[in-house]
C-alpha cells in the first residue's frame, strides 16, 4: 500500500518507537504504509513516523473533517463511549487492529479536577510484548485522542505489564479483522 508523497509543507510527527515529536520539512520524502485512526503512517529516511490526520492536506490527502462531538454527561463530565470512541482510532502502526479490539486495554475511568475543572482520563494498557518499541508512540496517540473529547483537561496513559497479554483477549471483530477466526 505504500505510496510516495512528497510533504506540501513543514509538520510535526511523531517518531516511532520512541513517541518523540519530531520536524518534517517541506520537499521531505515519504512512503504512507498505513492509514488507520485519522493518522498516516510513513517511512522517512530515518526510520518510522506517524502523521496526524489533521496534516493530511501536507501529504496531498483529504482532512477528515472532525466530528461534532458534544458528548458529555449531565455535569459536563465526558461521555465516556466518547472516550472508547476515541480509543478505537488508535492503532499499533504494524497491526490494521485497534488497541480496543486488541484487548490491549485493561481499563479507563474518569476522575472530575477538584481545583482545576474538567476531567481526567486515567488508561491502563499493555502491548502485544513487553519488548515492543512502540509503548511510548501509541500510549501518546491514545492520549492525544482521549483529549479531544469534550470535557476531559487532562489525560494518563500507563503501560502495565500485569496481566500478560494474550491472544484470547482480542475482540471477535479483532479476531476476524486478522484472519484468526
Amino acid at each position: 500500500m505504500s505510496k510516495e508523497r512528497i510533504l506540501s509543507r513543514d509538520v510535526t510527527a511523531t517518531q516511532i518507537p520512541s513517541g518523540e515529536q519530531i520536524p518534517l520539512a517541506a520537499g521531505t520524502k515519504v512512503h504512507i504504509t498505513q492509514t488507520l485512526g485519522g493518522s498516516y503512517t510513513v517511512i522517512i529516511d530515518f526510520g518510522l513516523a506517524r502523521i496526524d490526520g489533521r496534516d493530511a492536506d501536507a501529504l496531498g490527502e483529504t482532512v477528515a473533517e472532525k466530528a461534532a462531538t458534544t458528548a458529555t454527561t449531565a455535569g459536563g463530565a465526558p461521555d465516556p463511549e466518547a472516550i472508547w470512541d476515541q480509543l478505537k482510532k488508535v492503532f499499533d502502526p504494524e497491526i490494521p487492529v485497534n488497541i480496543v479490539d486488541l484487548g490491549l486495554v485493561y481499563s479507563m475511568e474518569v476522575e472530575p479536577l477538584a481545583d482545576a475543572g474538567g476531567h481526567r482520563v486515567n488508561v491502563s494498557m499493555t502491548l502485544t510484548a513487553p519488548g515492543c518499541g512502540m509503548g511510548p508512540a501509541i500510549a501518546e496517540d491514545a492520549r492525544s485522542k482521549i483529549l479531544l473529547v469534550p470535557g476531559v483537561s487532562s489525560a494518563d496513559v500507563r503501560l502495565v505489564w500485569d496481566p500478560a497479554w494474550n491472544q484470547s483477549m482480542i475482540s471477535e471483530e479483532g479476531k476476524m479483522r486478522l484472519g484468526l477466526v
